[in-house]
């Protein structure tokens, strides 16, 4: 399999060595012609309003809601808002595919940062790092909360679209890097 990780800012090089170590092809995406060919696409942690301008300056939001809207995509921390339909506070979405409700820096700053353990699907045990995390605030009906951390939503999925609030890639756990493949 030919998985994409969307690579102008953050932890993408977290996530290509993640799928490679399941031994799928690992493809760097910095423009359209990049999206070619893919099967599957990660939208890595990071700095989303960065991301988000590199984005709309390289061209790529059209093309990247088309294949979002097709072939299996997965946005983490900061990829989750660039999924998300509805940002709270703000007034425009990035790619606005996925029907959540996101809130940026949920957990507060930096400093706020944290790690801590849970269940993922049917991932048990499963290694969550927080870093200025944002927090889902709430889903449609047609989105599948995956995860929880106590009561707030850090995971969901909705047909071929999943995010989560943590960083998988920032552990050595490929666990749901490969339930994500498993069904792209």
């Amino acid at each position: 399999m030919i998985v994409g990780v969307l690579s102008l800012q953050g932890a993408f090089r977290e996530h290509l060595r993640a799928v490679q170590r399941l031994g799928h092809e690992a493809r760097e995406v910095k423009s359209e012609k990049d999206l070619r060919g893919l099967q599957a696409l990660i939208l890595p942690g990071g700095e989303s309003t960065a991301m988000g301008k590199i984005i709309e300056r390289n061209e790529l939001r059209e093309p990247l809601r088309d294949f979002a809207a097709n072939k299996p995509t997965m946005g983490t921390c900061a990829g989750a808002i660039l999924l998300a339909k509805d940002i709270i506070g703000e007034t425009k979405n990035y790619l606005g595919v996925l029907d959540i409700a996101i809130e940026r820096n949920a957990y507060g700053s930096q400093l706020d940062s944290f790690v801590g353990q849970g269940t993922v699907g049917r991932l048990h045990d499963f290694p969550l790092v927080f870093i200025r995390a944002p927090l889902i605030r709430s889903v449609s009906a047609s989105v599948e909360v995956i995860a929880k951390l106590g009561e707030d939503i850090i995971g969901v999925r909705s047909n071929n679209l999943w995010a989560c609030t943590f960083h998988p890639e920032m552990t050595a756990d490929t666990r749901l890097h490969a339930l994500f493949l498993q069904h792209a």
